[in-house]
């Protein structure tokens, strides 16, 4: 490795952009494998520069953006996609040990390991602290039973960010452990489910006596709760585009199989994630189609555009804002959440409306290669996944504006008792 891999430290500005560039020249070779390249990265702390140092560069979205442009006027390939990038790392670094920091977060940056997120499960979604899935203590392991569903890029995932009960006797908020939970191992089950789009992000996870070390507790034991709302409220913010990073198509970890190979492979190549999002680049390519198809003078489509900028502008300004401590409210990542679905469900509308007869034609030969035909298919699913745009309004009238919870039993009712799970235990 050169000296140019930690010598970048401008921090913003033309300055910051020509020590990336000159660092991208060096370092970026299309014939290195992708292992080889993301370690490169990760040395720099260029993998996830919005994390604390020594593991990022504790950058904004301003400085984060220069090395999204540079990476791709280098024709360069992003860093590993993936939950352990967008909301493991972020957790274990909030919440973990030293030793666990140190286990799971490099491993996260260079793509050595792919991380899924096992939260949901067919009675407990929205009302996620209702989950069944036990955890029962033997010796140093716990044994994990369970089923677990809506488990995004579970079938090639490493390592898990899995929530069990390990207390069925306390309240169902203080009753949950957070784990690191190893996924290649007898006792668990990976079903793809397959989605409109045609692609399988999504899986069900059916867990039978699989083990997990207690060492591997993130937290503390019973604890998890709150430790899983530190996962929420990246996932939530991460949904509302405030990580700002640019992610190769490469599927980290071991077994996707994309470690070893070539990195200029993966040039050009697009994320199905994309279609979850809006952002700067849905806006030029709807901007782009509407004067290619002389739409740019209608004055309903030119007004629409202007919404969708100034829905963008939002959520930069209040990715900003968020970053203030001084100014955050609690619920910063409740409210990115909200204006992302929102930004989303116009630029559906408003492709619709540019494209026409267009928007029934789908796949790579069809009008702007189907990106924007699959955003549209895909549109209803973040308004539902990271916790349903309903629940993010009551969070936001409960625990920021203090109005009254909604009716419901004693807070303080031991898991066992709620009638809805009487039978689990």
């Amino acid at each position: 490795m050169s000296d140019r891999q930690v010598s970048v430290t401008a921090t913003s500005g033309p300055e910051l952009r020509s020590e990336l560039d000159a660092w991208l020249a060096e370092n970026w070779d299309p014939e290195v494998t992708v292992r080889e390249w993301w370690g490169r990265l990760a040395a720099a702390g260029l993998s996830n520069p919005t994390l604390p140092e020594p593991f990022g560069r504790g950058w904004g979205r301003a400085e984060t953006r220069v090395l999204v442009d540079a990476i791709r006027a280098a024709e360069a390939i992003g860093s590993p996609a993936g939950l352990g990038m967008l909301l493991a790392a972020p957790t274990v670094l909030e919440h973990g040990t030293p030793e666990q920091i140190e286990r799971f977060v490099p491993t996260i940056l260079n793509g050595a390991e792919s991380w899924c997120q096992l939260f949901s499960e067919p009675g407990a979604g929205s009302d996620l602290a209702g989950l069944q899935t036990k955890a029962i203590r033997d010796g140093d392991e716990w044994i994990i039973t369970g089923q677990k569903v809506w488990t995004s890029e579970g079938s090639h995932a490493d390592l898990g960010m899995l929530v069990a009960r390990t207390d069925p006797e306390a309240p169902k908020h203080r009753g949950l452990t957070w784990f690191a939970f190893e996924m290649d191992q007898d006792g668990v089950e990976v079903r793809p489910l397959r989605e409109m789009t045609g692609r399988s992000l999504f899986n069900e996870v059916f867990i039978d006596g699989a083990r997990v070390p207690h060492a591997n507790i993130i937290g503390e034991l019973n604890d998890g709760w709150r430790v899983t709302n530190t996962t929420l409220m990246v996932e939530r913010a991460g949904i509302g585009g405030s990580h700002g990073l640019a992610f190769a198509a490469a599927h980290p970890g071991s077994i996707a199989g994309h470690l070893d190979r070539a990195a200029g492979t993966f040039r050009g190549k697009r994320l199905a994630l994309a279609a979850g999002g809006v952002g700067p680049g849905t806006f030029n390519q709807l901007s782009a189609e509407a004067r290619a198809r002389g739409r740019d003078s209608d004055a309903l489509v030119r007004q629409e555009l202007a919404a969708m900028h100034i829905d963008i502008e939002l959520m930069r300004l209040s990715a900003v804002r968020g970053r203030q401590k001084s100014q955050r409210t609690g619920g910063e990542g409740n409210l990115a959440k909200l204006r992302m679905t929102a930004a989303l469900r116009r630029a559906r509308s408003l492709a619709s409306t540019i494209l026409g007869a267009d928007m029934t034609l789908w796949g790579d030969a069809a009008a702007t290669d189907g990106v924007l035909q699959e955003m549209t298919v895909f549109s209803p699913a973040p308004s539902i996944y990271g916790g349903t745009d309903e629940i993010q309004r009551n969070i936001l009238g409960e625990r920021v504006l203090g109005l009254p919870r909604e009716p419901g039993p004693d807070p303080a009712t031991p898991f066992r008792e709620l009638a809805q799970n009487a039978t689990s235990w």
